[in-house]
């Protein structure tokens, strides 16, 4: 299960403007990020416990104003389904002894407010998450803690209006619009 931290931070600027005016402008910095991660022969209570726990440590330490998780779609694993449903209570319920409110949007939510094309493919999300947060890396690893950032940065956009609406669109990769081709 992957997290990151962006502390939004609020900067007055001078307009662009005839007048003498100044205007907010939000930056997003990159804090810190990772991943979560158990022994797979590990009892199941045991890695629950673990998680619990480093996410204490994560919310002791950076004081989160929110938490944004990504509400999960399953189509056929059920297996699956159940395993990260006991880790997302696990969050919710570390969130709620930190009393930090916490917010879900879809992978959906994500693509839309990162790029403004719902079918765009995990590496059109990266090279958003790199350039919104000025990341010097050539793809922030693991995946989960990248999709871990996709969805804090779509919570920051849509709370400050800046998602698809007024983003600018990203044009989709050969490979996401083949797809989508193929789909029809």
């Amino acid at each position: 299960m992957g997290w990151g931290v962006i502390k939004t931070q609020s900067e007055k600027r001078k307009a662009q403007s005839f007048e003498n005016t100044e205007e907010n402008v939000e930056k997003n910095i990159l804090v810190e990020y990772g991943c979560f991660e158990t022994p797979a022969g590990e009892l199941m209570e045991k890695r629950l416990l673990r998680l619990f726990k480093e996410l204490r440590e994560v919310t002791k330490k950076f004081k989160p104003d929110v938490v944004a998780v990504e509400r999960l779609f399953f189509n056929t694993n059920v297996k699956t389904a159940i395993s990260v449903g006991q880790a997302r209570g696990v969050v919710m319920l570390a969130t709620a002894e930190a009393n930090v409110p916490l917010v879900e949007y879809t992978a959906l939510q994500a693509k839309l407010a990162l790029t403004g094309y719902g079918r765009a493919e995990k590496q059109d999300i990266q090279k958003e998450v790199k350039k919104i947060l000025k990341c010097k890396v050539d793809k922030i690893k693991p995946d989960d803690a990248a999709d871990a950032l996709a969805i804090a940065l779509c919570h920051i956009l849509k709370k400050n209006g800046t998602d698809k609406k007024s983003a600018k669109k990203v044009k989709p990769s050969k490979k996401s619009l083949k797809k989508a081709k193929t789909r029809k």
